[in-house]
Protein backbone atom coordinates (compact mmCIF):
# COMPACT_ATOMS: atom_id res chain seq x y z
CA UNK A 1 0.00 0.00 0.00
CA UNK A 2 0.94 3.19 -0.53
CA UNK A 3 -0.10 5.58 2.40
CA UNK A 4 -0.84 9.59 3.04
CA UNK A 5 -1.56 10.89 5.81
CA UNK A 6 -2.52 6.96 6.88
CA UNK A 7 -4.87 7.18 4.29
CA UNK A 8 -3.92 4.24 1.61
CA UNK A 9 -3.97 3.33 -1.39
CA UNK A 10 -3.23 -0.26 -2.64
CA UNK A 11 -0.18 -0.74 -4.85
CA UNK A 12 0.24 -4.51 -5.32
CA UNK A 13 0.64 -7.55 -4.04
CA UNK A 14 3.27 -9.67 -2.73
CA UNK A 15 3.29 -11.06 -6.46
CA UNK A 16 3.62 -7.98 -8.02
CA UNK A 17 6.32 -7.06 -5.58
CA UNK A 18 8.04 -10.01 -6.56
CA UNK A 19 7.81 -8.88 -10.07
CA UNK A 20 8.32 -5.88 -10.01
CA UNK A 21 11.81 -5.40 -7.45
CA UNK A 22 14.55 -7.17 -7.61
CA UNK A 23 15.94 -8.09 -4.17
CA UNK A 24 19.50 -8.66 -4.82
CA UNK A 25 19.99 -5.47 -6.45
CA UNK A 26 17.67 -2.93 -4.55
CA UNK A 27 19.08 -4.47 -1.43
CA UNK A 28 22.34 -2.44 -2.03
CA UNK A 29 20.25 0.43 -1.74
CA UNK A 30 18.77 -0.01 1.67
CA UNK A 31 20.13 -1.42 5.20
CA UNK A 32 17.40 -2.87 6.62
CA UNK A 33 13.95 -3.42 5.24
CA UNK A 34 10.56 -2.63 7.44
CA UNK A 35 7.22 -4.41 6.40
CA UNK A 36 4.39 -3.42 8.35
CA UNK A 37 0.84 -4.91 7.97
CA UNK A 38 -1.43 -1.92 7.61
CA UNK A 39 -4.74 -4.01 7.34
CA UNK A 40 -7.49 -1.31 8.81
CA UNK A 41 -9.42 -4.00 10.56
CA UNK A 42 -8.53 -7.32 11.90
CA UNK A 43 -5.20 -8.61 11.48
CA UNK A 44 -4.16 -12.26 10.53
CA UNK A 45 -1.01 -12.41 12.23
CA UNK A 46 -0.94 -16.26 10.41
CA UNK A 47 -1.16 -14.42 6.89
CA UNK A 48 1.19 -11.88 7.69
CA UNK A 49 3.96 -14.70 8.77
CA UNK A 50 3.25 -16.93 5.55
CA UNK A 51 3.77 -13.56 3.64
CA UNK A 52 6.83 -12.09 5.73
CA UNK A 53 8.23 -16.26 5.28
CA UNK A 54 7.63 -15.57 1.44
CA UNK A 55 9.29 -12.40 1.19
CA UNK A 56 12.78 -13.34 3.28
CA UNK A 57 13.38 -15.53 0.52
CA UNK A 58 15.11 -13.02 -1.78
CA UNK A 59 15.88 -10.07 0.76
CA UNK A 60 19.24 -10.56 2.35
CA UNK A 61 19.34 -7.93 4.65
CA UNK A 62 17.67 -7.27 8.37
CA UNK A 63 14.21 -7.81 8.36
CA UNK A 64 11.78 -5.99 10.60
CA UNK A 65 8.04 -6.84 10.45
CA UNK A 66 5.31 -5.45 12.88
CA UNK A 67 1.14 -4.83 12.89
CA UNK A 68 -1.37 -6.80 14.83
CA UNK A 69 1.21 -8.65 17.47
CA UNK A 70 -0.69 -8.89 20.36
CA UNK A 71 1.19 -11.70 21.76
CA UNK A 72 4.40 -13.34 22.25
CA UNK A 73 3.27 -15.70 20.40
CA UNK A 74 2.71 -13.50 17.43
CA UNK A 75 5.75 -12.18 17.93
CA UNK A 76 7.02 -15.41 18.18
CA UNK A 77 5.21 -16.36 14.47
CA UNK A 78 7.17 -13.82 12.79
CA UNK A 79 10.30 -14.33 14.23
CA UNK A 80 9.88 -17.91 13.05
CA UNK A 81 8.71 -16.65 9.66
CA UNK A 82 12.38 -14.89 9.07
CA UNK A 83 12.07 -11.30 11.00
CA UNK A 84 14.96 -10.32 12.48
CA UNK A 85 13.06 -7.51 14.67
CA UNK A 86 9.79 -6.97 14.99
CA UNK A 87 7.86 -4.13 15.63
CA UNK A 88 5.40 -2.63 17.99
CA UNK A 89 2.94 0.49 18.21
CA UNK A 90 -0.54 0.12 20.11
CA UNK A 91 0.59 -2.53 22.96
CA UNK A 92 3.58 -0.58 23.79
CA UNK A 93 0.92 1.82 25.76
CA UNK A 94 -1.79 -0.91 26.25
CA UNK A 95 -0.13 -3.83 27.12
CA UNK A 96 3.67 -3.16 28.60
CA UNK A 97 4.23 -6.45 29.23
CA UNK A 98 4.43 -7.59 25.61
CA UNK A 99 7.31 -5.68 24.69
CA UNK A 100 8.76 -6.98 28.02
CA UNK A 101 8.11 -10.32 27.40
CA UNK A 102 9.72 -10.15 23.70
CA UNK A 103 12.43 -8.18 25.52
CA UNK A 104 13.31 -11.25 27.81
CA UNK A 105 12.77 -13.68 25.04
CA UNK A 106 14.49 -12.04 22.01
CA UNK A 107 16.64 -9.41 23.40
CA UNK A 108 16.14 -5.09 23.47
CA UNK A 109 17.60 -5.10 19.73
CA UNK A 110 14.49 -7.20 19.02
CA UNK A 111 12.08 -5.08 19.46
CA UNK A 112 11.26 -1.63 17.58
CA UNK A 113 9.09 0.73 19.24
CA UNK A 114 6.88 2.67 16.72
CA UNK A 115 5.63 5.87 17.67
CA UNK A 116 2.93 8.21 15.35
CA UNK A 117 1.76 11.41 16.32
CA UNK A 118 0.03 14.64 14.87
CA UNK A 119 0.90 17.77 15.42
CA UNK A 120 -2.18 19.07 17.90
CA UNK A 121 -2.13 23.15 18.59
CA UNK A 122 1.44 22.98 18.07
CA UNK A 123 2.31 19.92 20.26
CA UNK A 124 2.86 16.37 18.52
CA UNK A 125 0.51 14.07 20.33
CA UNK A 126 1.27 10.52 20.33
CA UNK A 127 -1.57 7.96 18.31
CA UNK A 128 -2.18 4.54 18.56
CA UNK A 129 -4.41 2.10 16.95
CA UNK A 130 -3.66 3.55 13.00
CA UNK A 131 -3.31 6.74 14.29
CA UNK A 132 -7.25 6.75 14.97
CA UNK A 133 -6.76 7.28 19.09
CA UNK A 134 -4.41 9.92 20.82
CA UNK A 135 -2.00 8.81 23.84
CA UNK A 136 -2.62 10.92 27.16
CA UNK A 137 1.15 11.47 28.11
CA UNK A 138 2.95 14.36 26.59
CA UNK A 139 5.83 13.29 24.08
CA UNK A 140 8.71 13.62 25.82
CA UNK A 141 7.63 11.76 28.75
CA UNK A 142 6.36 8.97 25.95
CA UNK A 143 9.54 8.41 24.54
CA UNK A 144 11.36 8.24 27.75
CA UNK A 145 9.11 5.48 29.05
CA UNK A 146 9.82 3.68 25.66
CA UNK A 147 13.81 4.11 26.89
CA UNK A 148 12.42 2.59 30.49
CA UNK A 149 10.92 -0.32 29.09
CA UNK A 150 14.12 -1.50 27.26
CA UNK A 151 12.89 -0.77 23.13
CA UNK A 152 16.66 -1.26 21.18
CA UNK A 153 14.96 1.50 18.85
CA UNK A 154 12.77 4.18 18.31
CA UNK A 155 10.95 4.58 15.08
CA UNK A 156 9.50 8.70 15.20
CA UNK A 157 7.09 9.06 12.11
CA UNK A 158 4.85 12.00 11.45
CA UNK A 159 1.64 11.40 10.64
CA UNK A 160 1.17 14.41 8.56
CA UNK A 161 4.01 13.89 6.74
CA UNK A 162 3.34 10.33 5.73
CA UNK A 163 3.33 10.09 2.10
CA UNK A 164 3.91 13.87 1.40
CA UNK A 165 7.61 13.76 -0.37
CA UNK A 166 8.21 17.16 0.83
CA UNK A 167 10.61 16.00 3.35
CA UNK A 168 10.66 15.11 7.50
CA UNK A 169 9.16 17.07 10.12
CA UNK A 170 12.78 18.46 11.27
CA UNK A 171 11.75 20.50 13.82
CA UNK A 172 10.16 18.00 15.88
CA UNK A 173 12.81 15.57 15.18
CA UNK A 174 15.50 18.04 16.41
CA UNK A 175 14.06 18.80 19.53
CA UNK A 176 13.44 14.70 20.29
CA UNK A 177 15.58 13.23 18.98
CA UNK A 178 18.02 13.44 21.87
CA UNK A 179 15.57 13.14 24.38
CA UNK A 180 16.41 9.06 24.98
CA UNK A 181 19.34 7.38 24.71
CA UNK A 182 17.92 4.91 22.21
CA UNK A 183 18.94 4.72 18.38
CA UNK A 184 16.09 7.26 16.71
CA UNK A 185 14.85 6.19 13.44
CA UNK A 186 12.64 8.96 11.58
CA UNK A 187 9.82 8.23 9.50
CA UNK A 188 6.84 10.17 6.94
CA UNK A 189 8.02 12.90 4.27
CA UNK A 190 11.41 11.23 2.21
CA UNK A 191 10.67 12.36 -1.33
CA UNK A 192 14.51 12.25 -2.47
CA UNK A 193 17.89 11.87 -1.16
CA UNK A 194 18.47 15.58 0.16
CA UNK A 195 15.38 15.30 2.68
CA UNK A 196 17.07 11.47 3.75
CA UNK A 197 20.22 13.70 4.21
CA UNK A 198 18.72 16.55 5.82
CA UNK A 199 17.00 14.01 8.53
CA UNK A 200 20.53 11.79 9.18
CA UNK A 201 22.41 15.70 9.35
CA UNK A 202 20.01 15.77 12.43
CA UNK A 203 22.09 15.41 16.01
CA UNK A 204 20.68 12.05 17.45
CA UNK A 205 19.18 10.66 14.70
CA UNK A 206 20.38 7.13 13.71
CA UNK A 207 18.28 6.52 10.39
CA UNK A 208 16.03 7.33 8.04
CA UNK A 209 13.39 5.11 6.73
CA UNK A 210 11.58 6.10 3.31
CA UNK A 211 8.29 4.38 1.65
CA UNK A 212 7.87 6.91 -1.04
CA UNK A 213 11.25 6.53 -2.56
CA UNK A 214 10.54 2.46 -2.16
CA UNK A 215 7.21 2.21 -3.59
CA UNK A 216 7.25 3.81 -6.84
CA UNK A 217 9.57 1.59 -9.22
CA UNK A 218 12.27 3.17 -10.86
CA UNK A 219 15.86 4.11 -9.19
CA UNK A 220 14.79 6.46 -6.71
CA UNK A 221 16.50 4.22 -3.66
CA UNK A 222 19.70 4.07 -5.42
CA UNK A 223 20.14 7.15 -6.51
CA UNK A 224 18.71 8.41 -3.35
CA UNK A 225 21.70 6.79 -1.68
CA UNK A 226 24.12 7.51 -4.30
CA UNK A 227 23.31 11.52 -3.65
CA UNK A 228 23.85 10.93 0.43
CA UNK A 229 27.45 9.32 0.33
CA UNK A 230 28.82 12.21 -2.55
CA UNK A 231 27.29 14.21 0.47
CA UNK A 232 29.63 11.99 2.96
CA UNK A 233 27.03 10.68 4.45
CA UNK A 234 27.90 7.73 7.28
CA UNK A 235 26.40 5.14 4.82
CA UNK A 236 28.43 1.56 3.73
CA UNK A 237 29.55 1.72 0.01
CA UNK A 238 28.50 -1.39 -1.72
CA UNK A 239 30.71 -2.60 -5.18
CA UNK A 240 27.27 -3.77 -6.31
CA UNK A 241 28.60 -4.12 -10.15
CA UNK A 242 28.81 -7.79 -10.38
CA UNK A 243 24.79 -7.77 -9.40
Amino acid sequence: MQSRNFRLQRVGDINWLEKNYKFQKISFSMDELLVVDATRKEKNIDKFSETISRLVEDVFIPVTAGGGIRSIDDAEKLFNSGADKVLLNTPLYENEMLAKQIIARYGAQSLIASVDYKIIEHEPIVYIKDGTVSVPVAMEDYLKRLERLGVGEILFNSIEKDGTGFGYDIPNITKYANSVNVPFIILGGAGNGAHLNDGLNVEGVSGVATANLFNFIGNGLPKAREFMLNEGANLARWDNADF
